[in-house]
């Protein structure tokens, strides 16, 4: 009896000590996150992309949390730009959408229309995430050009100019 109650008291220390290791998680994870260097790049080719057009823009790149890397605005551009550009781009990192789709996703009468109402949520084109390996990694949002598929074309040409850069 007393060789069996050994046999379970060794047993049982046996698996509980490997417990632990077969559930055992890492406490952190790694993330993927744009570069300020990345972001001013983008900025500035969106701007540029505006500028050739004639148009004066805003333009804020935001990292994987929505927060602000970069925000360049033309001299000329409108007060209104700055804010709008940082939330175009906080909204398609929001809803892992560009803002042109969100805006037909959330049209009036559409089942999604209500979320239109959250703080800093804008449904107009000019907002797009910005991926690297398949992780959104931030978000550019242009804001200022005649319309929000002009902003998108100016958000697009910032994400060119750093494609190279980023692991696709």
């Amino acid at each position: 009896m007393q060789a069996m109650r050994r046999v379970e008291i060794v047993l049982m220390a046996v698996l509980l000590g490997s417990a632990p290791a077969c559930i055992a998680q890492s406490a952190t994870h790694t993330v993927r996150s744009l570069t300020p260097q990345a972001a001013l790049k983008a900025a500035q080719a969106a701007m540029q992309s505006c500028a050739k057009s004639g148009f004066q823009v805003a333009v804020a790149v935001t990292d994987r949390a929505g927060t602000p890397l970069v925000m360049l605005r033309d001299r000329f551009a409108g007060p209104h730009t700055v804010d709008t550009a940082t939330n175009k781009a906080y909204t398609a990192l929001s809803f892992k959408t560009d803002t042109l789709a969100f805006a037909r996703a959330t049209m009036a009468q559409e089942a999604m229309s209500g979320i239109r109402q959250l703080p800093r949520v804008i449904a107009v084109g000019g907002g797009r995430g910005i991926e690297s390996a398949g992780s959104l990694v931030g978000a550019i949002g242009v804001s200022g050009a005649p319309g929000g598929e002009a902003d998108d074309v100016c958000a697009k040409a910032g994400i060119a100019a750093i494609a190279d850069d980023l692991e696709l």
